[in-house]
């Protein structure tokens, strides 16, 4: 399936609407650069946006001060055109963090985060990565005649793991969590449910913050609570939000990224024996990964403040702008024309804006690089004939216009 158009939209140009099950995201992502720098595009739900899908004018719209997170500039917000139950508005509208406000508010609340997660903090997690890593592996490997799920077995909970750990939050939260994220990242969430998920998140991180307000540990709560800068600190909405955000982007990115490097390798058998006989490092394979098969597929929104010119269009005054990485990844004008190809010996690896670029730039990239990097190369050395249980051609995406996000991952582990 390939990506829709609609010929008759009210701006008079062909609208891509996003398809609510990706069913093809490389088809759809494809159609987006054909498109143009900036294209006008349906989320599902039937929200009219604009996408920018070339690397160049993207890196530019990130750093334009003409674009904010503040929703109340978004015309249609104003009007009332966005339902309060849209699947999407909790990636739209998220509460108050550093996601979603501008410019000095921007400044201090990135300053007391950075306070609390510390390159130091990161590094120190490497033990515990680690120690999950081993630990999942040894259960992955009583399945090891079997064909095994690694996204449910390994993929998916190594991640929530790890950040459980670094938050502080109780480990039976996560089954629980588990679902509201589904339902929180869905475009499938029914109305009636969007509100409920929202609120018992919101709840969830504030009956968190409370209990480490009263008993304070060496976690990332507790960190932020106690952050301060010339005698400020970050109120408790401030935090809940914050902790959101973090928890939604740091497992499911992660997830994706473990996941589709897999996936990479078992499709590019000549590239999984490079690097496993050393002929590359794992950085290349996780930073080929993020650019070729990057785990945010689109990101939820910035609000133009004024008309902006990018290529022969303009972004109007008022109007929402989505960051489509699936098809930044792949622009040639970026990374030349084998931009298609998964390539671990690439010139330019590091070259992707898949963790953001600009004042927004994900906060967790050193943590989500950091488990990439023990996970991939101890499944590697446990089972070096991992390989697709199934053809490529029959892995689904599940509904997630944001993440490129697999149902499963079935493989069978060799020897």
């Amino acid at each position: 399936m390939t990506a829709a158009m609609d010929t008759t939209t009210d701006i008079g140009q062909s609208r891509i609407h996003l398809d609510p099950f990706v069913s093809d995201l490389d088809g759809e992502s494809a159609a987006l650069r054909a498109a143009g720098p900036l294209t006008p595009v349906m989320l599902p739900g039937g929200v009219p946006v604009w996408a920018v899908t070339h690397h160049a004018e993207a890196k530019k719209l990130l750093t334009d001060p003409r674009l904010v997170k503040d929703i109340n500039v978004w015309g249609a917000w104003q009007r009332g055109e966005i339902a309060p139950d849209w699947p999407l508005i909790g990636l739209a509208n998220p509460g108050r963090s550093m996601l979603t406000v501008d410019g000095a508010d921007h400044r201090r609340l990135r300053t007391l985060v950075a306070q609390a997660l510390t390159p130091r903090r990161v590094e120190r997690m490497r033990a515990r990565i680690t120690e999950l890593t081993e630990g999942l592996l040894d259960r992955v490997a009583e399945h090891k005649d079997d064909t095994v799920d690694l996204k449910s077995m390994f993929a998916y909970p190594l991640p929530m793991y790890v950040i459980a750990d670094l938050m502080g939050l109780a480990e039976e939260r996560l089954p629980r969590l588990k679902e509201l994220f589904e339902k929180f990242f869905s475009t499938q969430t029914p109305p009636e449910e969007v509100v409920a998920t929202l609120t018992e998140l919101a709840g969830i991180m504030a009956e968190t913050v409370a209990q480490k307000r009263e008993n304070p540990g060496d976690d990332l709560t507790s960190a932020l609570i106690q952050a301060s800068e010339n005698g400020d600190s970050l109120t408790d909405q401030e935090i809940v939000s914050t902790l959101q955000l973090m928890i939604a982007a740091g497992h499911e990115t992660t997830i994706s990224l473990i996941v589709n490097a897999v996936v990479n390798l078992s499709t590019h058998p000549e590239q999984r024996a490079l690097v496993l006989a050393g002929g590359a490092d794992w950085s290349a394979v996780i930073e080929e990964t993020l650019r070729y098969s990057t785990p945010t597929s689109h990101v939820l929104i910035r609000f133009a403040t004024e008309d902006v010119p990018v290529g022969d269009r303009v972004l109007p005054a008022g109007d929402a702008l989505i960051v489509s990485y699936a098809a930044i990844g792949r622009d040639e004008q970026a990374h030349g024309p084998t931009a298609g190809a998964f390539d671990i010996t690439r010139d330019t690896p590091n070259r992707h804006i898949s963790f953001g670029h600009g004042p927004h730039v994900c906060p967790g990239a050193a943590l989500s690089r950091l488990e990439a990097g023990v996970a991939l190369p101890a499944l590697y050395a446990r089972f070096p004939d991992l390989d697709l249980a199934v053809p490529a051609s029959e892995l689904r995406n599940k509904p997630v216009v944001t993440q490129n996000d697999l149902y499963e991952l079935p493989v069978k582990l060799g020897g």
